[in-house]
Parts: C-alpha cells; structure tokens; sequence
C-alpha cells in the first residue's frame, strides 16, 4: 500500500510540473491548473483519494503558508523598497482592515449575512498573495514605473499577518470567547511578540552566519529552513503573530551580507512554489463540485465588489494623501489585488474552528481564489500596458534579493610560482593590462583584499577579474553613493576598508576602477568581500 502511495504522489508531482510548463505555454495560471489536478484526484474524480480531514489540512496549510511568508520577506531587496515603506506598510495594515471591513458591510447588506460572520469572510480574503505577485512580476519581467513593483512585493508580503490577525479577532468573536480587554490584549501580543520575536531570531540567526561557517553542501539551506519554522513557532507558542515574525526574519535575513544567499533565494523560490502547489492541490482535494454551483453566484458578487469597490477604495484613500501617485498607478496597484493561498488556508482555519459558520465560507472563498487567479492573474500584464505604467527600461530583477549576487562580473585565478615574475613584487609594481584588476590574494587558508602595496609571495594565489571563479567565501554586494553619504564626493581610496569596489555604474557607463577614482551620487558600486 505504501508503494502505491508514494507511485500516486510521483505521478502527482510529475503532473504538476507538467501543467506548469504547459501553463505558461498557453497563457493558463499555474496555480489553476493545480486545483484542477487537484479536483480530479478529489472524492469525485477520476482517481478519488477520500480526503476529508479539514482538521489535518488546516495544519499542511499552515505550515506551508510559513514558508511563503518568509520568502515574501527573504525575497524583497530592501533597497528598492525603502523609497515606499510607509505606503506597503499602511497598504498592509490598513489597507487590509479597509478591505476587510467593506468587504464585511457588502456581505452583510447585500448577501444579508450576519454581522460577525460577514466581516469574518472579509477577513479571510483581505490580503494578497505573494507568491502570485512575485511570479507574475519575474515571469512576465514586468518593470513598472515610480517604485510600483516593490511596493506591490512589500505589500503582498506583509499583509497575510494582518489577515490572520483579523480571522482570529472574528472566530474568537464568533466562540464567545472575545472580550474587550481580551480583544486588546490579543492584538498588543499579536503585533508586540510577533515583531519582538521575528527581530530577535533574526539577529540571531544573522550574527551565527556572520561568525560561523556551517561546514557542509546545503546545511546553510537547512539552517536557514530551521530559523523560517522557529520564527513562527516560538511567535505562535507565547501569542505572537508567527506569520509577522517569519516575514520580519525573512526580510532582515535576506537583506544581511553572507555568502551564497542567491543560492538560498533560489532554494527557497522553489520551497515557495511547492507550498503553493501543496495547498492548491489540498483546495482542490477539499473542493465539492456538486456543492459549487450554490457558492459561484455569492462568489462572483464579492469578487466583483472587491474588484470594483473594496480594494480601489482602500488603496486610493492610502496613497491619495501622499499626492505623489497618479491615479493609473493607483489603479493598478488597486488591479494587483490577488486573492491566494493564504486566503484558502484561512478558509480552512475558519470551517474547522467554528463549525457553526452559516454559509459556505469555504466553498465560496474556493470560487473567490479561482476567478482571482484565472482572471487578475492572466490580465496583469495587459492592464499595466493599458495603464502605461510598463517602464521597458526598469530591471524588475532589482527588487528581489538574488539580483546582486546575479552580477555578470567575471574573476580568474593565477598562481604565484617561486620563479613567476610576480613574486615578490607589489601589486602598484604589476603593470596590469587596462580593465583587469586583481581584486583577491588567497594565501595559506586566508583571503586578503589586496592594496597598491601588498606584496604577493611564491605560493600565493591571485583572483584577478577577467574569468569565471568560483568561491562561496567571497560575494559581491551593491551598494548605492547616496547625496551627503560617506562616499559622495571622495575617492575610493578614502573610503576603503568595507571590500574591494569592482566596478562603478555611473548611468550607462560601467568604470574599473582605481584608488583616485571619484565617487558621485548616484553611482552604483559593485563591491567584493571575503569572509
């Protein structure tokens, strides 16, 4: 029985990438076509699994969603989300109780659903999905013009603790079980242990990668996976928001200075999408077609109303005051309003914790997703053309995490014999060809970065920038020279003593360069360090 099972679950697997390819081929959502698969395998299709345990889901789901909001933190680049912090984050807090709360008004007077549990489905489907939104924005390599794109990742990547905080707040509610002081005590640990915990764990984990070196091919992934399920464990364990802390750690975590963190944007890229795939899949096991066609029409008002009503307004009434967003960057920051993963996994939490829920939330919050991703996600990219808000020069890859370490610079390596001409000379004394700059000396298990009068020694071996080398001790960083900063206005050779400055992007030109070189605002400066 065990090996039919694990036969099922490799041909499950093999489908799924399947579809995913075929998906993107045929300009189908992904994550469509996993809840298909899913219902195909579901109690009424075509190889019925029997699956019925809400209870057991609630906890895949959960787990699963832990991953996806740590990546939403571990994948943004703070650099380029910093110009839009105030604006992601109210779009993340208030932004999803605005939501919510109309959302809540529009089930109660138009659907004439009770009070308490119309504002508990404007919870579950109040924030947006990360994963989606990432996936869309590298797939499609959507550039978007006045910091769209990283207030989108910042916001979809911090808005599910809030949701959470919400379905919580209206199931406690709905149990009897709230009170005003316990209401105010919930969200103050909420939000207090929640950040408290995702910082401390973070600097944690940040000082270990910084002082020690974790011996092994793929234990940092495997460290790094460890610190993402205690940040939300030890949060959840003292009545934190654990979802709040994985993305605090996720985002201080991904912005720290170590090497290989592009491999660990990647591993857990793909961690990400198998989370998505196992919970789409999961909704389509839970799904009941029979019982869909009784959800599809509430389903469609709440979709439209979000759409047209709930997510304009609440966007608009954030950033209107700012008056520095024009309305077509509204509206599509507004469009940008996926329902996903974490809106099913709420569903679930609110059908298993109070099976006294009149309607059928869940069901409902099935079609929501459906139409979400079958609809706002295959229409994105066309809505931005027509918005004009597509900046064909913007790199989107900038705002995600791996992008500096995605540098096209190239290293090789020279070994210093006894009777090379280099031995025993300084490094001004070399007489280097133009553009090639020894940039690493690596003598007897140490990595020096080299100066005008570093002398190289029989034995030594030089890492000059010309050929591919490879080295998971050294990393390259960007840094930006800001207006009034340290390096604005002085030469390298001033500022020395955080690595070795590569390279000086100053608008289209690319400088090696030399111990005088000036720095200006604005130039980006590509940086080597070795641990």
């Amino acid at each position: 029985m065990t090996t039919l099972f694990l036969i099922l679950i490799g041909i499950i697997i093999l489908m799924c990438i399947w579809l995913n390819n075929v998906s993107s081929r045929i300009g189908i959502p992904a994550l469509l076509a996993f809840i298909v698969l899913g219902m195909l395998f579901g109690n009424n299709g075509i190889v019925p699994l029997r699956f019925e345990d809400h209870a057991f889901a609630k906890e895949i789901c959960t787990v699963a969603l832990v991953f996806i909001m740590f990546y939403g933190g571990f994948g943004t680049r703070w650099d380029s989300a910093k110009p839009v912090v105030r604006e992601a984050t109210l779009l993340s807090s208030l932004g999803v109780v605005l939501t919510a709360g109309l959302t809540g008004l529009f089930c109660h007077y138009a659907l004439r659903w009770g009070w308490v549990e119309s504002f508990l489905l404007g919870s579950v489907v109040s924030s947006t999905d990360a994963a989606s939104v990432f996936s869309i924005l590298r797939s499609k390599k959507l550039g978007l013009r006045n910091n769209t794109a990283p207030m989108l990742e910042m916001e979809s990547g911090s808005n599910d603790p809030f949701a959470y905080m919400l379905t919580a707040l209206m199931l406690s509610i709905m149990n009897g079980q709230a009170t005003g002081l316990g209401i105010g005590w919930m969200l103050f640990a909420q939000l207090a242990f929640g950040a408290g915990c995702g910082v401390g764990i973070a600097k944690l984990a940040t000082w270990v990668l910084e002082r020690f070196r974790i011996k092994g091919e793929g234990y940092d992934s495997l460290f790094i996976l460890a610190v993402a399920v205690l940040s939300y464990a030890t949060a959840d364990l003292i009545g934190g928001n654990g979802y709040l802390s994985a993305y605090i750690v996720g985002i201080m975590l991904g912005n720290s200075e170590f090497p290989g963190k592009k491999a660990l944007v990647n591993f857990f890229d793909g961690i990400t999408g198998l989370m998505q795939v196992l919970i789409f899949f999961l909704l389509g096991l839970l799904a009941r077609p029979a019982l869909l066609h009784r959800a599809i029409l509430p389903a469609l008002a709440i979709f439209a109303f979000m759409l047209l009503v709930a997510r304009p307004l609440s966007v608009m009434g954030i950033l209107t005051p700012f008056r520095k967003y024009a309305f077509k960057q509204q509206a599509l920051v507004s469009f940008v309003g996926l329902r996903g993963a974490a809106s099913i996994v709420f569903a679930i939490m609110a059908m298993t914790d109070n099976p006294l829920v009149q309607n059928d939330i869940f069901n409902i919050v099935f079609c929501l997703v459906l139409i979400s991703i079958s609809l706002q996600g295959s229409l994105i990219p066309w809505v931005a053309r027509r918005l004009d808000m597509v900046d064909a020069n913007a790199d989107v890859m900038k705002t995600f995490n791996d992008y500096s370490e995605g540098t096209q610079m190239q290293f090789g390596s020279i070994d210093i014999a006894a009777d090379s001409g280099w031995a025993g000379r300084k490094v001004m004394e070399l007489g280097l060809p133009k553009n090639v700059l020894l940039a690493l000396v690596l003598r007897s298990g140490q990595r020096l970065i080299p100066r005008g009068d570093t002398v190289l020694l029989p034995g030594d071996r030089v890492i000059v920038v010309t050929k591919t080398f490879e080295d998971t001790q050294t990393y390259l960083v960007e840094k930006k020279v800001k207006k009034g900063g340290k390096r604005d206005g002085r030469t390298i050779g001033e500022t020395a003593g955080e690595g070795l400055v590569l390279l000086v992007r100053r608008g289209e030109e690319e400088i090696i360069p030399s111990g005088d070189t000036l720095l200006h605002n604005g130039d980006t400066l590509v940086i080597l360090k070795a641990k």
